[in-house]
């Protein structure tokens, strides 16, 4: 069991904040809660060092769906007794209604949901068709400079306009983008190991924050999820739950959790800073904190070994430049 504080933690990428190597996301996370287990799980991921919490105002785009999870952990939050100066805050500015809906309005409208006045970094998170690179760069500066958050990341980007993104920044002396939030894991690893996103990790231009690491719930178990989960990239999931017992398998001849073996794997890719995932109940909160001890234990080569079949989506997106 984890002790205080005892998360390792790792740079979000070049001049990027020293961040926990675990995170909570809030897309069905804390409106599957009571609220007094929302309370207790905060606590402890404030008492191992694990305080870092994605949270986003889903209502936009596929996400138009008014959920409440943002003002459900504000609530919980101040529940808790954190001061905004004990845990990190990611939040997400979508690119769906950009810019008639502004980075501005997006950030007053979200924060006030949570009940704070800043964040300290953000994900500019999907799109489809083409965007305005330069103007995101410069949208983002402005937010920056006005204090809202100090660093910012990238959400399943295209390859070049990622590449856009830290040229424009260069050229004109703002602030880079310094991760890639990708769908990484177990049977989903073509965007994060593939060349071009693999180039950037490489040489330090970005580091990676895997979500998406259990597929909703499938790679834990849970083979038909009730709930809403993220987009099917490739039509593979089929093949994922069909996987699932095997991902049983090695995790128990490594004596272990599914979870553990998922999100141990993902802490063994050379760029990755963090993973985020969703938990609903203490218990599963608990059971992951378990991958560090599986890593330390196991070691990264053998969990790389003995996964390595399980890669399902290397047709997905070879190259790296597909939409999601």
């Amino acid at each position: 069991m984890p002790e205080t504080g005892t998360i390792p933690t790792r740079p979000l990428g070049p001049n990027g904040p020293e961040v926990p190597v675990f995170s909570l996301g809030s897309w069905n996370t804390w409106d599957r809660m009571a609220p007094d287990d929302a309370v207790a799980l905060i606590h402890r991921a404030h008492e191992v060092g694990a305080a870092f919490f994605d949270v986003a105002h889903y209502n936009m785009g596929p996400h138009a769906e008014n959920a409440r999870t943002d003002l459900l952990f504000g609530e919980a939050v101040r529940a808790a007794g954190l001061a905004r100066e004990d845990y990190l805050l990611c939040g997400k500015l979508w690119l769906w209604e950009y810019p008639q809906t502004s980075f501005a309005d997006q950030l007053a409208v979200s924060l006030d949901r949570i009940g704070v006045d800043r964040a300290d970094l953000v994900v500019v998170g999907d799109y489809f068709g083409e965007v305005d690179v330069r103007r995101i760069v410069r949208d983002v500066a402005a937010e920056i400079a006005k204090g809202r958050f100090d660093s910012w990341g990238v959400n399943n980007w295209l390859i070049g306009d990622v590449r856009l993104a830290l040229d424009v920044a260069e050229e004109e002396g703002l602030t880079p983008p310094t991760f890639a939030q990708l769908k990484y894991g177990l049977v989903r690893r073509s965007m994060a190991e593939g060349e071009p996103y693999g180039a950037l990790f490489a040489d330090g231009r970005l580091a990676l924050q895997a979500s998406d690491v259990f597929e909703g719930g499938i790679l834990a178990g849970k083979l038909a999820p009730a709930r809403k989960i993220g987009a099917d990239v490739g039509g593979i999931r089929e093949r994922i739950v069909a996987a699932y017992p095997d991902v049983e398998r090695i995790a128990a001849s490594l004596d272990a959790t599914p979870t553990q073996l998922g999100l141990a794997f993902v802490l063994t890719h050379p760029a990755a800073a963090n993973v985020l995932f969703g938990v609903s109940r203490l218990d599963q909160f608990e059971d992951n904190l378990g991958a560090l001890a599986l890593l330390d234990r196991v070691g990264a080569d053998v969990i790389r070994e003995r996964t390595a079949h399980l890669w399902l989506d290397r047709e997905v997106a070879p190259d790296g430049t597909w939409a999601p």
